[in-house]
């Protein structure tokens, strides 16, 4: 039995590998086709003066020479992290609050689940970011609930520099729900077995969230920082909708600034130099977070 054929492993031969390649074959089409032809494309237009309307004319480093001197990018920048690291760290607070408030199973809880995670799914269609810009008008929502309550006023929420960003803010934060159901999953991977051990011990609620909880779910908040920090660089859709990019720049996202300069200002080869800056940011975000992991993500399992 010991010299058996039969443990020995199988070598593919050419139908095999055939079969292989014409089943990858979709997704090899999709990625050459959809990310490194565009983004090839994309590098050659950040190199040339085009503006959509006529043949590019290749200008060299010109384009990125220009960002040095333009304020409405640095403006752009400084509203784009601003949003960045205030919704992301809120949504993950509150998203996974929500999920130890629906970590116990109840009749009602399937429904729950779904309907917390519904805002997730709602939250970047164009329909909820003009019914949340009416919300916060002079005349809408917000400031007739403030009069119920008594107190009286008509404030500009979306005209004003200091609020307007914070209502795309609130918004992003609702969005919460993904992040929720991947919390849930994780806190569900915990053995009950630690924390009875805990609680033998005489340790309580907030001990044992500290001590247990908080660091076998590092590897969890790691994931959704690095994924919702993505997101919220790029936001669009909002700042587009809600505010359109003002009031003085206050909520002109590096997003809606390249889209500004291809479609309004017809910078189309600005506006791929852009795009290559916004690469060039999320990688070194992303290379910080990579490099930072080993000193507070734990990796050691939860078995």
């Amino acid at each position: 039995m010991l010299g058996c054929d039969c443990l020995k492993p199988k070598r593919l031969n050419q139908n095999d590998n055939l079969a292989a390649m014409t089943f990858a074959l979709p997704f090899i089409i999709g990625f050459l086709a959809f990310l490194v032809v565009p983004m090839i494309v994309s590098f050659y237009y950040s190199l040339t003066d085009f503006n959509l309307l006529r043949d590019p004319r290749f200008v060299g480093l010109d384009n990125f020479r220009r960002m040095l001197g333009d304020e409405r990018l640095m403006r752009s920048l400084r509203a784009t992290f601003y949003f960045a690291f205030t919704s992301v760290p809120l949504r993950l607070v509150f998203a996974l609050a929500v999920a130890m408030l629906l970590l116990k199973s109840t009749k009602m809880m399937g429904i729950y689940r779904a309907m917390y995670y519904l805002p997730s799914i709602l939250g970047s269609s164009v329909a909820v970011a003009i019914l949340w810009r009416r919300m916060f008008f002079v005349t809408g929502t917000v400031n007739s609930l403030l009069d119920v309550v008594g107190l009286n006023t008509n404030f500009p929420w979306l005209g004003d520099p200091r609020t307007a960003i914070w209502t795309l803010i609130l918004l992003a934060v609702w969005q919460f729900g993904s992040s929720m159901l991947i919390f849930l999953a994780s806190l569900k991977q915990i053995p009950e077995t630690y924390y009875e051990a805990a609680r033998i011990d005489g340790a309580n609620k907030v001990k044992i969230f500290i001590s247990i909880t908080l660091p076998l779910l590092t590897p969890t908040i790691f994931f959704n920082l690095v994924m919702q920090m993505i997101n919220g660089f790029l936001a669009f859709t909002q700042a587009f909708l809600v505010t359109q990019g003002g009031p003085l720049d206050t909520t002109n996202f590096i997003a809606l600034y390249m889209f500004d300069q291809t479609f309004r200002f017809g910078n189309a080869g600005y506006s791929a130099a852009l795009a290559w800056l916004m690469v060039a940011i999320l990688a070194v975000f992303t290379g910080i977070l990579f490099l930072t992991k080993r000193f507070w993500v734990y990796e050691g399992g939860v078995a």
